[in-house]
């Protein structure tokens, strides 16, 4: 029998549009958004399916949106493939995406989690305005090689680091726009197959999301978090936690922290798990897991 985990999508998964599969296949999926509209004070099911692009991809509206989203796409499953959701064993989340896997592994409930979603999403847009910063996806080169180039693209008091290491072959990095740009032009000259500014406001896991962390901090001190019903894999250290002061502190500092993806489902296949399902919007997470281990099964919800 397979062992199964959930892997939930993070920032940069949204697209106009994203959430009509979801709403259209489950009433509960539609109720979520309709929960989320009194959380929010917005409709936010009519952003995500009619936008306007500049809108939902904010940082501010792109999180919860996401958050909803993949939730969503659990009462699908649910509706679907309810043996699924009944065996499911462990989940992980993709940055934003771990606040899915806690809210699916009862660790916090829905209202309670879009609440600090939505502040995160707040407080790290507010970080990545103070400083012009982004993101960049190198594929085709090693970790230690983009470790050596960005140590060569920043300049004095710039900040570019390693953000998140998703599968082999694509480390995304993170730092100032200019160091950014030297890094991707270093990058193609060591032999990189490509760059990819990735679609999001800043230079997310670095320390120039430290304004962010006081009022995640806040926000997390707010709400009840209870033991994981499953396994959750943490993105700060690539292992499950089940003390909730532990997770609270690994939220806290998976802000500025670099995101161990790869490791993280290296982890769950070493533990058995021989079946994962994309729960959310978009296919990024099932090409992460082809370039790691492309005999392993990763399937999506609705397509």
């Amino acid at each position: 029998m397979s062992k199964i985990a959930f892997l939930f999508p993070g920032q940069g998964a949204q697209s106009i549009g994203m959430a009509a599969p979801f709403v259209e296949a489950a009433p509960k999926a539609r109720e979520l958004f309709e929960r989320a509209r009194h959380v929010l004070g917005y409709d936010l099911l009519s952003v995500c399916q009619n936008g306007p692009a500049e809108q939902l991809d904010s940082t501010e509206v792109s999180q919860p949106a996401l958050f909803v989203s993949s939730l969503a796409a659990v009462e699908v499953l649910r509706q679907k493939e309810p043996e699924a959701v009944l065996s499911c064993q462990a989940a992980a989340g993709l940055s934003l995406g771990e606040y899915s896997a806690l809210v699916f592994a009862g660790v916090m409930e829905f209202e309670d989690g879009l609440r600090v979603v939505q502040e995160r999403g707040r407080a790290m847009q507010a970080a990545a305005d103070a400083n012009p910063s982004g993101m960049v996806s190198v594929l085709g080169l090693e970790r230690q090689q983009i470790e050596q180039i960005c140590q060569q693209a920043r300049d004095a008091g710039q900040v570019l680091e390693v953000a998140n290491l998703l599968c082999p072959g694509n480390i995304a990095i993170s730092g100032h726009t200019d160091a950014c740009e030297r890094a991707a032009q270093l990058a193609t000259q060591a032999g990189a197959m490509k760059t990819v500014p990735l679609a999001v406001a800043g230079a997310f896991h670095t320390e120039l999301m430290a304004s962010a962390v006081e009022r995640l901090t806040v926000a997390l001190a707010n709400i009840q978090l209870r033991r994981p019903e499953i396994m959750v894999v943490s993105n700060v250290d690539a292992q499950p936690h089940s003390d909730p002061d532990d997770i609270r502190q690994l939220l806290i500092q998976q802000v500025c922290s670099r995101v161990y993806w790869e490791d993280s489902i290296r982890f769950l296949m070493a533990q058995g798990f021989d079946c994962f399902y994309e729960v959310g919007p978009g296919r990024v997470l099932r090409g992460l897991m082809k370039r790691t281990d492309r005999k392993v099964p990763c399937r999506g919800v609705v397509d």
